[in-house]
């Protein structure tokens, strides 16, 4: 009678579960359409419309064009130089690396939009205690439902004798779990990770940025160093021949020993800034190096000798302000960081609602490995599942109050790189403008020290002048001719550091899928 009443109701009633199940389902996925949490949108910084500093170095307003500024020196060696860093740049490595991670936890973040499931297999050697009631309590099970009187009123059975209580158990199969994203806190992650690959690949571009203006700047410190070394030795000599011909004069008794000391001492102090020079070029040399991912003395032989500095564009295009903020990388970082750190608070705030999952199970089940796997020994589960957290002492709205912190943080931040961008360009066209009217006016006293030196030196030899006038025309020669090459560097640093406020370089940015 039993099995009568449960083979007939047994179809009906997982027809209806089915269905409810089914508009359970289609409901949840309606109501997925929504996300908790503030939608980002970009701030608005206003730019100036022209640049403070005026253009008096050659710059323009025309269109930046820098992806490949460092070519403009027409300088193969440094080409050379930054296409082997381009390739071997640790730093750069680790920024590619930094990329591929934030694609995976991408993927990652968007591994929870599908269901979870998991295989299982299982085998037991069980016992069971000889002293629990075994019949007992699956009648009381049975009473709970509604059942005729003849079933309902049976008593407790004895219990039975030769009941096998070791047994085998042998189980397998699979379950499965899918939360569904009702209410948007899945869709924030992604849309933050999304943001966060972003923020690594303009991440990468500006260590790219930074490289390159690193790899110039070395070089051109090497440069103008070995051209101040150059210097250095041509006064050494001129101050050896001076020298000399005081030790002449003094021999022959036309002139004091004081000339002789002062020439002697002139020299020893021009001799001494040769060692130093040594040491800066050697210095640039091995950092030259290490930014190619190579050992410090690498690139010894290859740059030992001397060349001259690289000369800098007589025209350089600098574009408007309102360009600036899509050419530089720091910027764009900063701006996708601001974006994920929004999206972060939509994660946070999606713990405030109850998640809504369906569970299934289903599997085969037995005591004995040789209907392991027939029909009677199969189970199956399904069904829908609803968690929400009603008490965790104020920790959900705590996480929401430090994401809302951070997002003011990361807020501030794209503001203050804005504005120190703007600053860096700035300086830059001041600098870079003023530099080279300096180095004019060095041209002019390098060439009035060396008209002096010539005459003074005449005026000597004829007896018309002291030695004194010479010592001083030789320590100004050499003055001008080093402020001048300093001056030279200044320059072309300046302009390196301009093409980099620029955000120059990014057509050389390689591919980080590896």
């Amino acid at each position: 009678m039993m099995h009568a009443l449960h083979s007939k109701s047994l179809p009906h009633a997982e027809l209806k579960f089915q269905l409810a199940l089914a508009g359970l389902t289609l409901a949840l996925v309606f109501l997925a359409g929504c996300s908790v949490g503030p939608n980002y949108h970009p701030p608005r910084m206003d730019a100036p419309a022209q640049w403070a500093a005026p253009l008096t170095g050659g710059e323009t307003n025309s269109a930046a064009t820098t992806a490949a500024w460092w070519k403009t020196f027409h300088d193969s060696r440094l080409n050379s130089l930054i296409d082997r860093a381009v390739k071997a740049n640790l730093d750069l490595r680790i920024a590619e690396a930094r990329v591929r991670e934030a694609r995976a936890q991408y993927r990652v973040a968007s591994a929870d939009f599908w269901p979870t499931i998991n295989a299982s297999g299982s085998y037991l050697q069980q016992r069971q205690s000889e002293n629990q009631p075994l019949i007992g309590p699956a009648l009381s099970s049975i009473r709970s439902i509604h059942l005729p009187a003849a079933i309902a009123n049976l008593p407790d059975l004895p219990k039975i004798p030769n009941i096998p209580f070791n047994y085998d158990l042998y189980q397998t199969g699979f379950d499965a779990s899918w939360e569904i994203d009702v209410f948007g806190g899945t869709r924030r992650a992604v849309e933050a990770g999304k943001a966060e690959i972003n923020a690594a690949e303009f991440g990468r571009r500006d260590v790219l940025v930074t490289l390159l203006a690193e790899v110039a700047r070395n070089y051109i410190e090497m440069r103008a160093n070995q051209r101040l070394l150059e210097i250095a030795n041509e006064n050494v000599k001129t101050q050896e021949e001076a020298l000399a011909i005081a030790s002449d004069r003094f021999k022959n008794g036309l002139t004091g020993d004081l000339d002789v000391q002062q020439a002697a001492t002139l020299l020893a102090t021009t001799r001494a800034d040769v060692p130093t020079l040594e040491i800066l070029i050697q210095v640039s040399i091995h950092r030259l190096g290490v930014l190619l991912g190579q050992p410090p003395g690498s690139l010894l032989a290859e740059l030992s000798k001397q060349s001259p500095i690289p000369a800098a564009a007589p025209k350089v295009p600098v574009g408007l302000p309102s360009d600036l903020l899509l050419r530089r990388p720091d910027v764009q970082e900063t701006e996708r960081e601001l974006a994920a750190a929004t999206a972060r608070i939509g994660v946070a705030t999606a713990d405030l609602f109850p998640k809504f999952s369906l569970t299934g199970a289903a599997g085969f089940e037995s005591v004995s490995a040789s209907d392991w796997f027939s029909p009677g020994s199969r189970f199956w589960s399904v069904g829908p599942t609803v968690q929400w957290r009603i008490f965790d002492a104020g920790r959900i709205r705590a996480n929401i109050h430090v994401q809302n912190a951070r997002q003011e943080q990361a807020l501030a931040s794209y503001e203050q790189v804005v504005l120190a961008s703007f600053e860096e360009v700035e300086n830059a066209l001041v600098a870079y403008a003023k530099e080279q009217v300096r180095r004019r006016s060095l041209g002019d006293a390098v060439k009035s020290s060396q008209d002096s030196l010539h005459l003074a030196n005449q005026l000597y030899a004829k007896g018309l002048t002291n030695f004194i006038n010479v010592l001083d025309a030789e320590r100004s020669l050499y003055g001008a001719q080093d402020a001048l090459a300093q001056s030279d560097m200044a320059v072309t640093h300046d302009l390196i550091a301009l093409y980099k406020a620029l955000g120059g370089g990014w057509d050389m940015r390689g591919s980080c899928e590896h």
